[in-house]
């Protein structure tokens, strides 16, 4: 009997002190994680093509807070109209040129199974809650941050609060296009660009993909090509031929796929002869699902471009050569042809930057690589190259040694580095008559220039990084637009006629975007490609293929 009094006396003692612990400690032991605050504090899903989501976890871990880690897109057992909403996007990924198998799209219906099964509610939470930031932040920011590239662009400010963003406007949204609208960028090319990705997604699965021989030599009009069937199908396909035209004879090219060709070469930035020679066949035998390619690159890369601008800015794209400033609505309001770096040695840098002055009738002081690789050398030949190129050498802190024939004690110290050398305003100036400064790390500026037979060239890399321009005076004109007085007739006699190296500055500051694109969608509907020549569409291909985390 003592023996049991003992042991419920004993049993009694325990559960006081249990009582005692559960009323001290509450909060202890209320603090066991659920399911879905261990998946986030893991940052690691296994059931995701792209399990690590480390990336987003602090986005995750405010998402799930603010509803106290209570499932967001379930409801009962079956996933919340906004969940399928979201998940009907993933799978239509590819309509905004992202890889719908980085949102899980062939993964959905065997988790929705689940969850009518009573099974996976967690990890089916989840996995929508980061594939919905992930679609989001890409659509809005792209998936790789352009400073690996060594770029000049930021996409910081134009992040989203992702867990803010989910809560207010995602979660309660009756009409998901319409919560997302504003994510993507607000330029018309950006919509062109997707609406011409859809058309040559199509015109990829009706082509045949058979290559056109290439001949040993250009084949004029009238001459016989073996390859005339196939490329009259494919001309018909990509809307260079009308449908109801046909040649006479199939195995001769006519003038009517002639002309055909034609505008396939100017859309693919070739000189448009007319001609079948080999850099025309080789990019009519490129597949159309390359094309695609450079569609989903280019709009890439349109997403690291601002939102928004303190005004309508300049947009340079190096692979077309091609400058257009915008208007308020981001319609084009100028634009013109331009050189710009070599794609081998000095190529122009991607970049932003905002104008802030232009000078008319600019010196040109001669940058250290070409006084090293050009200058000098001519000097130590002709000792008069400097009064003929119309030179000054100067000190280094601009002050005139001379003009005229190059003394040994000139020449010495030009060698040793103690002088510079700068070429006089005018004509023939390496600069032109007018230089639009957006000052940069990179001292690259936009210019004119002397040699204006190099804007007939089709493709157009010839500078030392700078950008020189087809119509300077028309592009002053516009960026001095908001300073009273300065019209074009005036910006060309001060071009012309004006007081040497004038500095204007500018009321409002232009935005200037150095950009690269391959693929552009043109306002009358015809969609351009452009070489790859410095190789980025390259680098930028091979950091995708990688898959989440993205650099």
């Amino acid at each position: 009997m003592r023996t049991i009094v003992r042991t419920v006396t004993r049993t009694r003692s325990v559960a006081r002190q249990l009582v005692l612990c559960t009323a001290l400690f509450p909060v202890a032991m209320a603090q066991t994680p659920s399911p879905i605050q261990s998946i986030v504090s893991a940052g690691n899903l296994t059931s995701m093509r792209w399990p690590n989501f480390r990336e987003y976890r602090a986005s995750l871990q405010e998402f799930y807070q603010l509803g106290n880690y209570a499932p967001a897109w379930v409801q009962g057992n079956a996933p919340s109209t906004q969940a399928l909403a979201m998940i009907e996007l993933f799978r239509n990924a590819w309509q905004k040129g992202l890889e719908p198998e980085d949102y899980d799209a062939s993964r959905w219906d065997g988790r929705i199974r689940m969850l009518q099964s009573s099974q996976g509610h967690s990890d089916f939470d989840v996995a929508v809650t980061v594939c919905t930031m992930r679609y989001i932040s890409d659509l809005r920011i792209g998936r790789i941050n352009p400073k690996h590239f060594n770029f000049g662009l930021t996409v910081e400010r134009k992040k989203y609060d992702l867990a803010q963003f989910l809560r207010e406007r995602v979660l309660i949204a009756s009409d998901m296009s319409a919560a997302l609208d504003g994510v993507e960028p607000p330029f018309p090319g950006y919509s062109r660009t997707e609406q011409a990705l859809a058309r040559y997604v199509e015109l990829a699965r009706n082509d045949d993909g058979e290559l056109l021989p290439v001949p040993a030599k250009p084949v004029d009009p009238g001459q016989a090509y073996a390859g005339v069937p196939r490329l009259t199908r494919f001309l018909h396909l990509v809307g260079d031929l009308p449908s109801d035209i046909h040649p006479a004879d199939p195995n001769v090219y006519d003038s009517t796929l002639s002309e055909a060709v034609k505008r396939f070469q100017r859309r693919h930035g070739l000189d448009d002869d007319g001609r079948l020679g080999p850099a025309t066949v080789k990019q009519l035998n490129v597949p159309l699902k390359e094309r695609v390619r450079q569609l989903q690159l280019t709009l890439e890369r349109w997403r690291w471009l601002p939102a928004e601008f303190s005004a309508p800015p300049i947009v340079v794209n190096i692979p077309d050569f091609r400058l257009r400033a915008l208007d308020e609505n981001n319609n084009i309001a100028l634009q013109m042809r331009v050189v710009v770096g070599r794609a081998m040695r000095t190529q122009t840098p991607v970049f932003s930057r905002d104008m802030t002055f232009i000078v008319l009738r600019p010196y040109w002081n001669v940058p250290p690589g070409i006084f090293r690789r050009s200058v000098l050398p001519a000097i130590r030949r002709d000792r008069n190259e400097v009064a003929r190129k119309h030179y000054e050498i100067t000190t280094l802190d601009g002050k005139v040694v001379t003009a005229a024939e190059v003394s040994d004690d000139v020449l010495a110290q030009l060698q040793a580095g103690k002088l510079a050398v700068r070429q006089r305003p005018g004509s023939d100036n390496a600069l032109g008559l007018i230089k639009l400064m957006f000052p940069n790390e990179y001292s690259v500026y936009l210019h004119s220039t002397p040699q204006t037979e190099l804007f007939s060239r089709s493709q157009r890399d010839f500078s030392a990084g700078c950008i020189r321009v087809e119509e300077p005076a028309e592009l002053g004109a516009w960026v001095l637009r908001n300073n009273p007085g300065w019209s074009l007739e005036r910006v060309q006699q001060a071009m012309q006629n004006g007081s040497d190296n004038v500095t204007v500055t500018l009321a409002r500051r232009v935005p200037v975007f150095i950009v690269y694109g391959t693929a552009l969608a043109y306002e009358n509907g015809e969609v351009h490609f452009y070489g790859d020549i410095y190789k980025h569409d390259a680098a930028l291909a091979q950091a995708l293929a990688k898959g989440y985390p993205y650099p």
